[in-house]
């Protein structure tokens, strides 16, 4: 007899795992650029889950709000690289800050750390800036600007949003709203 199963209830993401070229390099850079706290590091020469050898030091850090970002240095791998068939655009991690000074503020620390920075950029509910990290990885902060009309708009026409795009391949319209950034 079958057992029923059902989704797990979720609490939320307990980590999220990037490779690094230099592990004490990122630690070092995420807290001078992006002010995390070091919390824990793991190191062994035989992978847990799989037994294989293949020495790594795994940190984590402290990315606020209960979350944390860890990333794994492989010296024996390959070096790393980036998936060729995917724009440097689209694989990314976006941190949430405060409202829009602190998006601006985020900007000069960042830029007078020598590091490139685009935006902000509008999105009808939010503001982003972007940058990259040593190992590559694109980064974003952004804040939340949208009313809880809009964000509510947003929720309902998403699922129709949704079901276009899969028939069409085609942007939808029909929340164009967000894409017209309003007049200063």
């Amino acid at each position: 007899m079958a057992m029923a199963t059902t989704a797990p209830l979720l609490g939320g993401v307990h980590h999220v795992a990037y490779r690094c070229k230099d592990a004490k390099e990122t630690v070092e850079w995420y807290g001078r650029v992006l002010g995390m706290a070091y919390t824990t590091a793991f190191a062994e020469d035989h992978v847990p889950s799989t037994g294989a050898f293949d020495p790594y030091m795994h940190v984590f850090l402290d990315a606020g709000g209960g979350n944390v970002l860890a990333f794994f240095e492989l010296p024996n791998q390959p070096e790393m690289g980036r998936d060729p068939a995917t724009p440097a655009w689209v694989q990314h991690l976006a941190f949430k800050v405060a409202d829009e000074a602190a998006l601006l503020s985020a900007k000069a620390h960042i830029e007078a750390q020598g590091i490139d920075v685009l935006g902000p950029t509008w999105h009808g509910l939010f503001k982003s800036i972007y940058f990259f990290d040593p190992n590559g990885h694109r980064l974003e902060l952004a804040c939340d600007i949208g009313t809880s009309e809009q964000v509510e708009q947003a929720r309902a026409v998403a699922p129709a949003m949704l079901e276009e795009w899969a028939q069409t391949r085609r942007a939808p319209r029909h929340a164009a709203w967000l894409h017209k950034e309003p007049q200063a």
